[in-house]
């Protein structure tokens, strides 16, 4: 990439302040696939000073003018979503098919939803006397995460863009080369100077720096629960609106109706997708404890449908996980999972037979897991699934909601009234039934520590935007 050494500040493409090169890993090879390099607080105020004077003249643009960008990085983004998918696929590892697909497709979708959203958005109304106002906040730091690159970049990216904010894009340094990508296409759609700007750098320095920032009205992060609460408590200080979408352990209940085949192969393969490294994986299922023994069955069997493979072969449908960092992490979890005394159904320690290279986990299935045992508890991030068991469904639900996450929660069941009602009592943002999802457009977003905010269509709009009310306007 041209400009892999450069950050993206105020319309051009410049060099560092101080250059620190650091490697890019492609997971499937372990080896670099290129560097990029990294900044410092210097880095972060040049952009911040650039977007804060954008941000004069860009929180008056019109509705069409906005629309107007968003239409033409929509048109570019179409144009290069190979390049997005294939620097997608070797930076973190998702199988081609699944980045030009799911991962790609996610970031163009997001940027439709909010382009629509944006069409009709009412940015004044009246009350009375009074005409409400909802304005722009300002110059908005975001800081993305590498499980869902272009997903959570567009996220962001795309009501800032729509209600009229400036901003300040901090990447994954793990996966950054997307985001690059979505720069030189946003700076190809004639985004003015200043609006959008892009360094690249590690949390504990330039997301410290961002969050920190006396000039960033707002910062939106997507990660962990534990860089979420830094990025929080760095925050502090300015009193800086702060919108996290954070970690998740989402239980999914199969109630006693349920078509067990259907469902059981259907949760183990969302499971198991991106390598199980998604924030809202259904990693907890909950099963009536009489029909535990045709549950395991059916788990092993649909593990048959899954190909570990290069992440280059259209044919591979689970690539390595992310990093060695996160590798280790993950085979630690495997190993306490096994020392708690949690029956080891498939997968386990290392890597899977015939990969000696890349950070390959064995797809894993552990039964005769409870809350107290720390898989059940803590987030793994990879492709590694616990079978529990209920005897009511109020305790279902108690077991569901005994977690400190509140992101996601899946129910299956044939009786779609009872699975409604299930629903009300989950403590959780985003409820499937039966395998359904939304659209870019519906709202996401967790209770407790998964975080506040929502993102997708009009409903990632408020976090953006304050409220401003004129008494007297109405006469």
């Amino acid at each position: 990439m041209q400009n892999a050494h450069k950050f993206y500040i105020n319309g051009e493409w410049v060099d560092p302040i101080t250059p620190r090169l650091v490697d890019v890993i492609n997971p499937a090879t372990e080896k670099p696939m290129g560097q990029i390099s990294f900044g410092g607080a210097g880095d972060v105020d040049r952009a911040v000073a650039a977007a804060k004077q954008a941000f004069k003249t860009f929180s008056k643009t019109s509705r069409e003018e906005r629309i107007g960008y968003l239409e033409k990085i929509l048109k570019g983004y179409k144009e290069r979503w190979d390049e997005l998918a294939t620097a997608i696929s070797h930076e973190m590892g998702a199988p081609i098919s699944f980045a030009k697909g799911s991962q790609a497709g996610a970031g163009y979708h997001h940027l439709e939803a909010i382009l629509e959203a944006l069409r009709t958005f009412e940015f004044e109304t009246k009350l009375g006397n009074t005409q409400i106002r909802h304005e722009p906040i300002g110059v908005c730091g975001l800081i993305t995460p590498w499980n869902w690159p272009m997903n959570q970049v567009t996220a962001k990216i795309g009501p800032a863009l729509a209600c009229g904010c400036t901003m300040v894009l901090k990447p994954s340094e793990i996966a950054p080369y997307d985001a690059m990508i979505l720069a030189e296409i946003i700076h190809d759609a004639g985004v003015p100077a200043g609006v959008f700007n892009l360094v690249n750098g590690d949390g504990p320095i330039v997301g410290e720096a961002m969050s920190a920032h006396k000039d960033i009205d707002m910062m939106s992060f997507t990660g962990s629960t534990r860089a979420g609460t830094a990025v929080a408590r760095a925050s502090a200080a300015t009193v800086k609106r702060v919108a996290q979408e954070l970690g998740g352990k989402s239980p999914n209940i199969i109630l006693d109706d349920a078509n067990l085949e259907e469902a059981i192969t259907r949760d183990v393969m969302v499971m198991m997708s991106n390598t199980g490294q998604s924030c809202n994986a259904p990693s907890r299922m909950l099963v009536p404890s009489d029909k535990l023994d045709e549950v395991k069955a059916i788990a092993l069997n649909a593990l048959d449908n899954i190909v570990i493979g290069d992440p280059a072969d259209p044919d591979t449908n689970m690539g390595p996980v992310v990093s060695e960092l996160q590798w280790g992490k993950i085979q630690g979890l495997i190993k306490v999972g096994i020392d708690e005394g949690c029956e080891l159904l498939a997968g386990g320690l290392g890597r899977p037979e015939g990969f000696e290279t890349g950070f390959y986990v064995k797809p894993t299935i552990f039964a005769g897991v409870s809350n107290d045992k720390t898989i059940a508890v803590e987030e793994i991030f990879g492709p590694v699934f616990a079978i529990m068991t209920y005897d009511s469904l109020d305790q279902a639900i108690e077991i569901a909601n005994d977690t400190e996450y509140g992101l996601s929660a899946y129910i299956s069941s044939t009786n779609s009234a009872r699975a409604n009602e299930v629903a009300t009592h989950l403590r959780a943002g985003n409820i499937h039934i039966n395998g359904e999802w939304g659209t870019e457009a519906t709202p996401f977003g967790g209770y407790k520590q998964s975080g506040n905010g929502r993102e997708g269509g009009v409903f990632s709009f408020p976090d953006f935007l304050e409220i401003k009310a004129v008494m007297g306007h109405y006469k």
